[in-house]
């Protein structure tokens, strides 16, 4: 770690240096996606805020956070970490044992922790308490809860039942599913859910969750809730905007079947093809908007398509240096994508589409692996850097670190996917919204 951060600090990059031969054969793989998955894990791992076991926000290696408060603990980015905590345990990172008590601190917590109608807020503290993420979203976020579910749901179908802790977590997390209140979220029974609600502020964030975006899996939660569940109606007139979500658009040679809200004719960042699909399966589902395989598949190879191109001429874009999406940028944070590209590459956006792009990710894998001292650090690939502005932060995101070790498990094996596809619950949702799905054998 020392060596690291001396040789961030004091060596010129060189960014456009090609990896040796040597460097690029070191490990296999199967060997390369082991360390991948591992140090990524590490953030959710030995980086966790204590009290809770849950996902720091923010983790800065050069121990500047300005303004932020570095002990906010994310709701949305733990989901992801919960996802991880199940492939570390499936691949040995980390024993069951330590796994399940990992588990059940985070369950215990959970159900402490301040909740609005069942729902967490976006930031909270260690005590419990609510991180106002601004001053009128201090209250329950819909959308982060429902990442945090994601990744508790495929905890639960991996616990085993007939091991008694185990089933005290299979049984706190259906309390905490069944507590959440969906249909409140509807704001006085309309057929869309709503991002916000504060016990100060009521509906004044205003915000319907309409796609495309990154936001699915609220939907199809919603419907499969087993108390507070949502008619199809709010799927089809809110969320998929009565049709209005299909799209024709075509973005370097690839249709991407989904209108991206405020990038529709070129697709949006690359986090839309992740956060909602860490266990929802996009292999075999489609519905009367889309096939969501093509159109996840579609949207990850046009973005590796336009940073192939490089119409604006960065440094190192390339066929093995790619990937858009929302991370740290030069001028603070930006959902960068190809219409709001600003010379960032963030490593999660390649790394985390693995299952879409196997081909390419892996070229994007061992590129910045060969360049490791300028780009890795105790959880793995920072979040993001720029060549071109000579731009090497060593700093790290939850929400992007911690979707890649369970991304590069689905691709690998399927695991979160089947784990979560498996939940009765979530079956018979996607048979109230008319979503098929056809599992491969």
């Amino acid at each position: 770690m020392v060596c690291i951060a001396v040789c961030v600090t004091a060596c010129k990059p060189s960014p456009s240096i090609t990896p040796s031969k040597q460097e690029q054969t070191e490990l296999s793989n199967e060997a390369l996606l082991d360390t991948l998955q591992r140090a990524h894990f590490n953030y959710m791992w030995a980086g966790a805020e204590p009290n809770s076991g849950l996902a720091y926000e923010r983790i800065h290696e050069d121990g500047d956070y300005g303004y932020d408060d570095p002990t906010v603990i994310t709701t949305g980015g733990s989901g992801f970490g919960i996802a991880g905590l199940v492939v570390a345990m499936e691949r040995g990172f980390i024993t069951r044992a330590e796994g399940v008590a990992r588990l059940q601190r985070i369950v215990t917590f959970l159900t402490r922790a301040k909740r609005f109608h069942g729902v967490w807020p976006h930031w909270l503290y260690p005590s419990g308490r609510v991180a106002p993420f601004s001053q009128k979203d201090n209250g329950g976020d819909l959308v982060e809860s429902s990442f945090l579910m994601q990744g508790l749901l495929c905890a639960r179908q991996y616990m085993n039942p007939e091991v008694e802790a185990e089933k005290q977590i299979i049984d706190g997390i259906n309390t905490l599913w069944q507590e959440m209140e969906f249909d409140w979220y509807r704001r006085d029974g309309q057929n869309v859910l709503y991002w916000h609600w504060s016990p100060d502020y009521g509906w004044e964030m205003n915000l319907p969750i309409q796609g495309y975006n990154e936001c699915m899996i609220v939907y199809i939660l919603a419907a499969s809730s087993p108390t507070h569940p949502c008619p199809a109606a709010c799927y089809h007139r809110g969320w998929a905007r009565s049709g209005g979500i299909r799209s024709d658009a075509t973005f370097k040679g690839y249709k991407l079947q989904l209108s991206h809200n405020g990038a529709e004719t070129t697709g949006g960042p690359l986090f839309w093809a992740h956060y909602s699909w860490i266990g929802l399966c996009p292999k075999g589902l489609s519905d009367r908007y889309a096939d969501y395989w093509d159109a996840m598949r579609a949207h990850v190879l046009s973005d590796y398509a336009y940073c192939v191109e490089n119409p604006k001429g960065y440094i190192n874009y390339s066929d093995s240096c790619w990937g858009l999406t929302a991370g740290y940028s030069t001028n603070g944070y930006s959902a960068h994508a190809p219409n709001n590209d600003l010379g960032v590459i963030t490593p999660t956006a390649a790394l985390s589409s693995f299952p879409y792009a196997p081909e390419q990710a892996m070229a994007a894998a061992r590129f910045w692996y060969s360049k490791k001292a300028l780009l890795w650090g105790d959880y793995g690939f920072y979040d993001g850097y720029s060549a071109t502005a000579k731009w090497y932060p060593r700093r790290y995101l939850a929400i992007d670190q911690l979707t890649i070790a369970p991304m590069i498990e689905n691709y690998r094996t399927g695991l979160l996917w089947r784990l979560f596809m498996s939940c009765p619950e979530i079956q018979q949702g996607l048979q109230v919204l008319d979503i098929t799905y056809t599992p491969e054998n």
